[in-house]
């Protein structure tokens, strides 16, 4: 390296200012190498409490996005004859389910974008304004396409929540506990599907319940919105806009246990790296960048990594079991179905939190490689005993008939088994993805992504009750498990790790391929140089 980097740390007997040091970072940024040495700050390990407050707030979009795509499972087999016909078909499940996945598309294609140009925190509060105007319409419905309609909108509200959260989580995040701030978002998602699930049992017996169902998403959107006025932009953004008293005073929160020198250092590291970004960005228009995104091999890399993993995330078929769970366990035979969905929902809230946990020390390659294949076995598993709980009906779930206890109870434990090894890994690493991008494409990435997500949660969902007729129960789970196969040799040959690399550095291990040995090779230089860091500080105080 050309640049020592013990002489990057900031110490007060240092005899270089702090501009001096700022022009060795910019110089270590544009040679790509490793900048991250130069921000160490005290305490930068221990989470202080106006982070934890600014994610749990931002967090609430997770609860939300949680809330409004599980509350539908429970509402679908209570609505009954109150949209108009006696009883909904099968095509006008799908059609109220689906309408919530095309608005969220819409959603998260234009939320990296817009956010980019009006801020993050602004989006999340249109997201929140949308949230109750949704949940208000689908109330309110006494027809099918007004319901549509609701679901729609929410969708749109979704959409912009997924992709924006968990950006403005990571860059108000310290480095070494970005995964596990993001994961709290995930947290929140999936405690929103397990308190969905827990008012579709409190409402199901009541008359016109299902309204309440989806009407109560206005609570916590209507707080979310009230907490925004509190919550501070992106340092990022804000260094963007030259509002730069705003970014230190929000980095001293963040490192409130930090010297005010280090915290300083901080400013002026992050500086160096926007500056880049913005230069980029003032000299190119939006268009160019978009292009940029797909023809500069660095971007494309990242961009085919993030829609990889959201591709995956949605084709393993996952949300097909939290919008139909309910209705599914009522064909196997459960008598209350909305019950057994809240097992489910727990399990997946349950394992979230061990992700929440060990994202950071076990990192995102290794617990996606180490989690994928029990999806796998869950579902053959589950295949294999459709087949024989079927074999009477044709290979088909017929309502009303009674089928073996045992094979309804494996097909239980299966699906359990699948949404804990879901919710370790795949559940959670996705929406890592905007550590893969540099700043000047960011949103654009991240909404790329993201429309990857809600694309093939789209084609999922409008075809889940289609395919499970036309190939059967034990065709679909198979099918299933073989997309399944497939992303994970994906992660195999092409997801590195990007688990306490910078968010300037993340992007550096994309120079020469997909960088999975480089970014073996940077983290391991790093811990190298951290501790030969160490050693001398425990001399100097010898």
């Amino acid at each position: 390296m050309d640049n020592d980097p013990h002489e990057l740390k900031l110490k007060k007997e240092d005899s270089k200012g702090i501009d001096s040091v700022t022009e060795d970072v910019a110089k270590t940024l544009a040679a790509g190498e490793v900048s991250e040495l130069v921000v160490v700050a005290e305490g930068e390990e221990r989470t202080t409490l106006f982070v934890w407050l600014l994610v749990f707030c931002t967090s609430i979009s997770g609860l939300l996005f949680g809330y409004d795509t599980g509350v539908i499972s429970g509402a679908l087999v209570t609505i009954g004859s109150d949209l108009g016909p006696q009883s909904l078909s099968n095509f006008q499940k799908e059609l109220i389910t689906t309408a919530t996945t095309l608005g969220a598309l819409i959603g998260g294609l234009i939320a990296g974008m817009l956010s980019d140009y009006i801020g993050r925190k602004p989006v999340l509060a249109v997201a929140d304004v949308i949230f109750i105007a949704g949940a208000i319409g689908q109330a309110v419905s006494h027809a099918v396409w007004p319901m549509v309609g609701g679901r729609f909108v929410i969708g749109f509200g979704v959409g912009l929540a997924s992709c924006i959260a968990p950006l403005y989580i990571q860059e108000l995040s310290p480095t070494r506990l970005r995964g596990r701030m993001v994961a709290v978002n995930v947290v929140a998602i999936t405690g929103g599907q397990v308190i969905a699930y827990g008012i579709d049992a409190a409402f199901q017996n009541m008359d016109g319940g299902w309204r309440w169902m989806v009407g109560l998403g206005t609570v916590p959107a209507g707080l979310q919105l009230m907490f925004l006025f509190f919550l501070p932009e992106s340092p990022r953004i804000m260094i963007r806009r030259g509002r730069l008293d705003g970014a230190h005073r929000t980095l001293s929160s963040i490192y409130s246990l930090a010297t005010p020198e280090q915290v300083e250092l901080k400013m002026k590291v992050l500086e160096a790296a926007v500056k880049q970004s913005v230069q980029i960005a003032n000299s190119t228009t939006f268009w160019q960048r978009l292009r940029s995104i797909v023809l500069v091999p660095v971007h494309r890399r990242a961009l085919i990594i993030a829609c990889g993993l959201q591709a995956f995330q949605q084709l393993c078929g996952f949300n097909t079991l939290m919008y139909y769970s309910a209705t599914l366990f009522q064909e196997i035979g459960f008598s209350d179905s909305i019950a057994v969905s809240l097992i489910v929902s727990g399990t997946n809230f349950i394992f979230t939190l061990f992700a929440l946990k060990y994202i950071d020390i076990i990192g995102r390659r290794k617990i996606m490689i180490y989690s994928a294949p029990g999806m796998i076995i869950g579902l053959v598993v589950a295949a294999i005993s459709f087949h024989y709980m079927t074999k009477k009906t044709g290979g088909q779930l017929v309502t009303g008939t009674d089928y073996p206890k045992s094979w309804s109870s494996l097909i239980l434990a299966c699906m359990i088994f699948y949404v804990a090894s879901y919710a370790t890994g795949l559940g959670n690493v996705p929406w890592q993805q905007g550590e893969l991008f540099s700043l000047e494409v960011r949103g654009i990435g991240t909404s790329l992504a993201t429309t990857m997500n809600w694309g093939a949660n789209l084609l999922i969902n409008s075809t889940y009750l289609s395919l499970m007729a036309a190939i059967t129960p034990a065709g679909a789970f198979g099918f299933y498990a073989g997309l399944c196969l497939l992303g994970w040799l994906f992660c195999l040959f092409c997801f590195p790790e990007t688990a306490g690399l910078s968010l300037e550095e993340a992007q550096m291990i994309f120079q020469h391929g997909f960088g999975i040995r480089a970014s073996q090779r940077l983290r391991r230089e790093k811990r190298e140089i951290k501790k030969a860091e160490l050693e001398r500080a425990l001399q100097e105080k010898a």
